[in-house]
């Protein structure tokens, strides 16, 4: 299954410098398989941050109570390798609470992050 990714490299990020870039198109990411997949290509890359377009992503993703953001998540700190979810969420956080809870909890840490677009992602990672 092709991963569809390019490398972005970015100053200030660690010592391990760049973030993994997917793009919008394959399969959606939600399953172990395909989190260790993306964990794994980081890790071989060097790379710090794994950065995912938010459609590429289950919807399961957003709906917290199927577990499976805490599942990538923790699968993501188990490795030592950060997250950002890339786009416009607004369709599912608008009318759950928990999951913009869970929104502002993460972007107010340094493991997973979920951000609208690059310009963002380049101004948090200058820090």
């Amino acid at each position: 299954m092709p991963l569809h990714n390019s490398t972005v490299r970015a100053g200030g990020v660690g010592a391990r410098q760049g973030s993994l870039m997917r793009s919008g198109e394959g399969p959606p990411v939600g399953d172990e398989g395909t989190v260790l997949d993306l964990i794994g290509n980081a890790g071989y890359l060097g790379t710090e941050w794994v950065v995912i377009p938010a459609e590429r992503f289950d919807e399961a993703l957003f709906q917290l109570s199927t577990r499976v953001a805490g599942d990538i998540v923790q699968k993501f700190v188990n490795y030592r390798v950060e997250l950002v979810v890339l786009g416009d969420i607004s369709r599912y956080r608008g009318h759950i609470s928990a999951l913009r809870d869970f929104v502002a909890e993460c972007n107010a840490g340094g493991q997973m992050w979920f951000l609208a677009d690059m310009e963002q992602l380049r101004h948090r990672l200058r820090g």
